[in-house]
């Protein structure tokens, strides 16, 4: 009787103890990985090929006389933080965690930049007029060529708005992946395991 009673209690507890399917939540150990969809490589090597661009397109500009010193030099101060942001996009391929960080706070001050010189291009295309001085020059009739050097300059700094919009976008994608994975909104979330315990079999 003591027997019968012993085995009916082992039967109850032990499906609690030991259950057929038990749910766990853990941490996704490949998380670091979600930042390889971003394709950084490529994203990082457009920021640097774009913002070389402009800051030779500016420097050439500059040394012509055709552009403004005022709203040169925070472009190319803004396209040089483009391009460190766009190297550490590319070294975060690691997956270091640090790395990783500096990656986010480095496209987060892209974002900023590409604002600026989002702004930057904006007055350079409707601002200033270079064809004034020839106005009064009575010995050369410049100012058709003028013109049409101005016009060239508008195109120009209209692709630039388009440059810098891209960059803009890069910089958010980037920086919304580098968020995914160092969890800086939030704690890191846990994936559900389901695991199914085999019962044994009864000889």
């Amino acid at each position: 009787m003591m027997a019968e009673e012993a085995a009916v209690v082992e039967e109850d507890v032990s499906p609690a103890q030991s259950p057929l399917v038990a749910v766990t939540f853990q941490r996704n150990v490949r998380r670091k990985e979600k930042y390889l969809e971003a394709e950084p490589r490529a994203l990082g090597i457009t920021q640097v090929g774009l913002s070389v661009y402009m800051i030779v397109c500016v420097g050439v500009f500059q040394a012509k006389g055709l552009s403004s010193l005022d709203t040169d030099i925070p472009v190319f101060i803004s396209s040089l933080l483009v391009v460190i942001a766009g190297n550490v996009a590319v070294a975060a391929q690691n997956l270091h965690i640090p790395t990783l960080r500096a990656c986010l706070g480095m496209q987060i001050v892209s974002c900023a930049a590409s604002i600026v010189n989002i702004v930057c291009s904006v007055i350079k295309m409707e601002g200033y007029s270079y064809c004034w001085r020839y106005y009064f020059d009575s010995t050369h009739n410049f100012g058709e060529i003028c013109h049409k050097i101005e016009n060239v300059q508008s195109h120009f700094f209209a692709g630039g708005v388009l440059i810098q919009v891209t960059l803009l976008a890069i910089s958010v994608t980037l920086a919304a992946y580098c968020c995914k994975v160092v969890n800086c909104c939030g704690p890191a979330p846990k994936m559900p395991v389901i695991t199914v315990h085999t019962p044994p079999v009864q000889q």
